[in-house]
């Protein structure tokens, strides 16, 4: 397994068979020219098997933090390590980025991603809800 940061539209685009939705091109440009936007792919014999990307936060009064957005490992590689690998290095890359802390929130019965997220070392943090502001399919 190699872990890579991707640094093109292309390499993106490669990926998309991990992402919920197929990825659109100007969004893939969108998202690498984002400052603190961040995807590591895992390649296995040159394939995409997973991602970890992740968001630096930065506020005035705290610093940095990273905030773990989405992990996917594609089905035939999964229970092999690569979703905790990828965790890592994304914590390693918030500790290069002189981040404070790397955070994730996780629905509460999904069992495999507390699984992955505690073997790479992350505490629960407590309890706290989620409202979101919907704004329709046009943002899609």
């Amino acid at each position: 397994m190699d872990i890579r940061r991707a640094t093109t539209v292309t390499e993106l685009l490669a990926a998309g068979h991990l992402y919920d939705a197929p990825p659109r091109e100007e969004w893939a440009a969108r998202f690498l020219a984002a400052d603190g936007h961040v995807m590591l792919i895992a390649y296995v014999d040159g394939t995409p098997a997973g991602f970890v990307s992740g968001i630096e936060m930065l506020h005035p009064d705290k610093g940095a933090e990273m905030c773990l957005y989405e992990l996917a490992v594609d089905e035939p590689f999964r229970r092999r390590g690569i979703g905790r690998a990828l965790t890592l290095a994304l914590v390693d890359l918030a500790r290069e980025r002189e981040c404070y802390d790397q955070w994730v929130g996780v629905e509460e019965d999904n069992e495999a991603a507390l699984a992955t997220y505690r073997s790479a070392g992350a505490g629960d943090d407590g309890r706290f809800a989620m409202l979101v502001w919907e704004f329709g399919d046009g943002a899609r």
